[in-house]
């Protein structure tokens, strides 16, 4: 259990004690997307900024998976009800960065409010996510990550494989998975939550290859999916081969849901998941597990280039006084602290968002303590991110992803090729970006 879980609890004790400066405070809503165990360690550390002063208090609000929250805050603006904070998932920014008159942009806010604010604190591959072309930060990373490969060590040693040597390839994991299965160690090699972030987002940009064009849509909104490549094709078609054979079994679409429940049950002995599942594998898992990077095909020049981040950030919505922005202000402040951010990147396994944070947590040896826990670090910095490699910024991007995902499983159940998926996908996905830049113009 955490030390923001323990706080939030031991603070139950005092509740009364609390509750003539609680009532008296500024009070903010927080809508987000976390439940379960980052749940648990999200409202314990809000609670310890709620006790670490008598101005403001935060009340954070669970909404559903990310999707169901962006959807009832948008139907809560519309009413006039929307919260102060929002949290919004990475695909979600094209969206929020063309709400004109919704958002209160991070850099004015805390410019307004006379908070500490240096985007140059923030690691690169976070900043470059959710800047405007100006370089003004729109939205205050909170929870970033990015797709890992983790596996069953009791499986690799059963299979007559090294634990210590996660494959590194494509045609390495293959064999991989094939030997687990062959020797009995598994009934299924690896499987994937996501298909779409992690079999095309962030294999598309570990290969340095495009999604769309003008910067994966971050040149303008006129952009255009490409991603109908032979790369791809090659790759979701060797993903059903591979599924036939037994090697690989498919999560199901969207988030993948059967995907990380079939690494527990030792029925995978390998799962692709986001960096911030590590809270949750560690408590579900009754096995040893390892961590490795996600794999590339070792013939494509320039591989591996390095993975994308997913996860959210926090928005600030117009509509608000300025008292209670003030509020919203001074929270982010707090998040933003070494130690904050440090112990959420080591409760949760979504990265360090700053220098200071990733710095604070190699001089408390926690990487020394945890092998594998900064592989997504070392993933995302491989190489300085390209135009290819430093993100995506589509508009109705929510509804892509599941058009993706649609069209990868139309293969995984042999209706379509690789290529015919990847075409369609395209061709549909286009014409909601075409509806995006229409309604923005």
């Amino acid at each position: 259990m955490s030390r923001f879980t323990l706080h939030a609890l031991a603070l139950g004790v005092a509740t009364a004690t609390l509750s003539v400066s609680a009532n008296a405070a500024t009070e903010v809503t927080w809508w987000h997307a976390m439940g379960g165990q980052l749940g648990e360690i999200l409202e314990g550390m809000t609670e310890e900024f709620n006790a670490s002063q008598d101005e403001y208090r935060v009340t954070p609000s669970y909404r559903g998976n990310y999707t169901e929250t962006m959807t009832g805050a948008i139907a809560a603006f519309r009413a006039g009800e929307q919260p102060h904070i929002l949290q919004v998932f990475e695909v979600g920014t094209g969206t929020m960065m063309n709400a004109d008159g919704a958002i209160y942009p991070v850099y004015e806010l805390m410019e307004a409010h006379g908070r500490a604010f240096d985007r140059e604190a923030f690691l690169p591959a976070v900043v470059g996510y959710y800047t405007d072309t100006n370089g003004n930060m729109l939205s205050f990373p909170f929870n970033s990550s990015t797709p890992i490969m983790y596996y069953n060590r009791d499986a690799f040693e059963e299979a007559g494989l090294d634990p210590e040597q996660p494959p590194q390839t494509w045609e390495e994991l293959a064999e991989y998975a094939t030997q687990i299965t062959e020797s009995g160690a598994a009934n299924c090699g690896f499987t994937t939550s996501w298909p779409s972030w992690v079999m095309l987002e962030n294999f598309s940009a570990m290969h340095n290859s495009p999604l769309g064009t003008l910067e994966n849509g971050f040149g303008g909104l006129d952009t255009e999916l490409n991603f109908n490549n032979e790369l791809v094709a090659r790759h979701w078609d060797n993903l059903k081969t591979w599924q036939d054979a037994g090697a690989f079994k498919w999560g199901g679409p969207g988030s993948g849901p059967d995907a990380e429940p079939m690494f527990y049950s030792q029925e995978c002995a390998i799962f692709f998941g986001s960096s911030a599942s590590r809270a949750d594998v560690a408590a579900n898992a009754d096995f040893e597990v390892g961590f490795g990077m996600q794999p590339y095909y070792d013939d494509v020049e320039g591989a591996p280039q390095n993975s994308i981040i997913g996860g959210a950030t926090l928005w600030a919505l117009q509509g608000h006084t300025d008292e209670e922005y003030a509020a919203v202000a001074a929270f982010f402040e707090y998040l933003s602290q070494p130690e904050v951010q440090a112990e959420w990147h080591q409760q949760t396994g979504y990265l360090p968002i700053t220098q200071a944070a990733w710095d604070l947590s190699q001089e408390q040896g926690y990487y020394d303590e945890n092998p594998g826990a900064d592989i997504s670090l070392k993933q995302m910095t491989l190489n300085e991110p390209t135009e290819n490699s430093k993100g995506l910024r589509f508009g109705n991007f929510v509804q892509i992803r599941d058009i993706i995902s649609e069209e990868m499983e139309a293969v995984m159940t042999g209706n379509k090729s690789g290529q015919e998926a990847a075409d369609a996908a395209v061709e549909r996905g286009n014409q909601l970006l075409r509806d995006f830049e229409s309604a923005n113009q």
